[in-house]
């Protein structure tokens, strides 16, 4: 099927953050009394807006994270993308690609506007996304497992939900996508298939999507 629109997320899609993010959200979460490990911050946190991580820490503890929690966090991963963020594997072919045959596309996001600037120009991502073709959880109030951002950015590329199909690597981002109405590719290369529940397709390479999505 030829879409109308391909929605990317961002995180483990596009740029190989969640290693970096999740290490470091483990740590921190841990340096200040909730014990949490790396696969804790996958299993939990992958693919979710920041405000999940409080949801679920006072859910568990009932303690409220620290009113800097967010700065601190987005410090630290900043700084490391600085260093270390390199585009997943095979992205920038398939821009490349999407490109040149006129397939449009843009990304949704639960992380902020300013982390994903700043994962794209370490990348050289930059270049394939302007202003118009970002849009996060930040644009909606409510993040991924809601549908509030696919349905959000469909609206304002001009595409209706049933014609879009979006490349998701989480299980809360193939929820979001399914309650959105639209189709959705499951990326496995860090998430196992059998978590990747109610996707259209399976694929574990992006350069697999380039005959799916043209």
């Amino acid at each position: 099927m030829r879409y109308d629109l391909v929605i990317f997320d961002n995180d483990g899609v596009l740029v190989d953050s969640e290693p970096l993010s999740n290490t470091i959200l483990s740590g921190y979460l841990t340096e200040l009394g909730h014990p949490t490990s790396y696969e804790d911050s996958l299993r939990d946190y992958m693919g979710a807006a920041v405000h999940r991580v409080h949801d679920l820490v006072f859910e568990r503890s009932g303690q409220r994270l620290p009113a800097d929690f967010d700065d601190v966090l987005h410090a630290r991963v900043f700084a490391a993308f600085e260093r270390e963020l390199q585009p997943v594997d095979g992205a920038i072919e398939l821009l490349e690609k999407l490109s040149a045959d006129g397939v449009p596309y843009c990304l949704a996001s639960s992380g902020s506007h300013e982390r994903i600037r700043v994962g794209h120009r370490r990348t050289g991502l930059d270049q394939w996304f302007d202003d118009d073709r970002i849009f996060s959880a930040q644009d909606v109030g409510r993040g991924k497992p809601a549908p509030d951002l696919f349905l959000y950015a469909a609206e304002r590329m001009g595409v209706a939900p049933g014609r879009c199909v979006v490349v998701e690597d989480s299980p809360l981002g193939v929820r979001a996508a399914v309650a959105a109405g639209m189709d959705v590719y499951g990326f496995t290369a860090m998430t196992p298939a059998e978590r990747l529940v109610g996707a259209t397709e399976l694929v574990g390479d992006l350069r697999e999507l380039a005959d799916l999505l043209v």
